[in-house]
Order: structure tokens, then sequence, then C-alpha cells
């Protein structure tokens, strides 16, 4: 099923204006794998997801299609001190690459840092940090419950996620709705993508046809 990205919570790994496509099969079919949201619970075929994957899920609590990376597995420890990702009481690793900008949806730039990230799975991508002492920097510890999973989007500090329980929380397996594969389309500022006369301008040919794992 084709997606948009009409936010920054995954940049620079998903910018806004991308186009991708997500593969249901491969978490198997669940209530929300559907255009009508059907009423059962459980999966049918497919894998669960594993740590790294961006995953689309349905958040119930604003009935919308949310995109984010699959951070802690059921039993995890995850928390944030400082900036730094703890997972099961061991700080991830991440190392530096530079400075860059951030524009959100509002066009609204920030000066921003971005990582490398390597999870204990061994799933390497980059992630952006505004600072270290950010709102969601430091908090408590989440144990991730039994059949459910813990999202973090890679841009950390405009991003909410599972870190935000009131308005993500845990995503239980069943509102999985497929793991994102590659970007298929892209135009700039998420412009109309049937604006043809504006194609010249805004389209972004560098990240068409592409894996969304870097």
């Amino acid at each position: 099923q084709p997606f948009s990205i009409p936010t920054g919570s995954m940049q620079s790994t998903l910018m806004i204006g991308d186009y991708f496509v997500a593969n249901k099969f491969a978490y198997g079919y669940g209530k929300y794998s559907f255009i009508v949201p059907l009423p059962f619970n459980g999966r049918l075929f497919g894998s669960a997801p594993k740590q790294g994957d961006i995953a689309v899920f349905h958040n119930e609590a604003t009935n919308e299609d949310y995109i984010k990376r699959v951070i802690g597995l059921p039993g995890d420890r995850i928390q944030m001190k400082e900036g730094r990702l703890f997972i099961n009481g061991v700080m991830v690793e991440r190392e530096f690459i530079g400075d860059a900008v951030d524009r959100d949806s509002r066009y609204r730039d920030v000066p921003v840092k971005v990582y490398r990230e390597t999870l204990p799975s061994g799933v390497s991508h980059t992630i952006q940090e505004i600072s270290d002492d950010q709102q969601l920097d430091n908090t408590a510890e989440y144990v991730v419950p039994e059949g459910h999973f813990f999202m973090m989007g890679d841009n950390r500090d405009r991003s909410q996620d599972s870190r935000v329980l009131s308005m993500v929380g845990y995503v239980p397996s069943d509102n999985l709705i497929g793991k994102a594969e590659a970007r298929f389309f892209s135009v700039k500022d998420n412009r109309a993508p049937w604006a043809l006369w504006e194609w010249p301008e805004t389209l972004r040919l560098d990240r068409m046809f592409q894996s969304v794992y870097d």
C-alpha cells in the first residue's frame, strides 16, 4: 500500500513529501490492514517486526496512521537519559556525523545534529537531535508489554511517539499495518504531486526508487 509523509518525525530517513510503499504481508494481516477495519484480534500469516524496522501502524488515540522505527520489542526496557537511548540498561551507540537544518511541516527551520545510531540488533540508521535536553530527552523507564512494540521517530526531538504514553504509547501488534520498504516519489515541502508544472523545482529525483533503509 502506498503512503505519504506529512510530518517531519522520521526525517531525514523519510522526508516530508516522500511517498513510499509498505509491505502488508511482512507482519501478516490485522484488523487495520484493510480499508475498513475488521472486527477481529490477532494477525494472520506474516512474522513479528524486528528491532530497527520502519513500521506503519494505526494510532487509536488520534485515529491516524503513523510511521516510526521499532525500537523496543516485548519485554524490553527503554529509557532516555540526557538525550541518549538506553535499551535494557545499555546505552545505544551513536556516532556524530555533522550539523544540518531540519524543516518541519510549518516551514520552520531549526539547526540539528545528525548521528548514526546502531541498535543492539545491528541495524544502523541516522537520527537527528536538536539537543540532548529537549522535552523527551529524559524519561522514566518504559517496559514494553507482551504483544506490544515501542516506536520512536528518527527525528528524535520532533516526534510524538511511544515516549508519549497518552498519545501513542505501546503499540499493540494488532495495530500494525505494514513494513515500509521503498520510496517511489518525492516532492519538496509536501507540494501537490499532481502539480506537474512545479516538478522542475519540486521533484527530488535523488530520493526516488530507493530503499528506506540506508
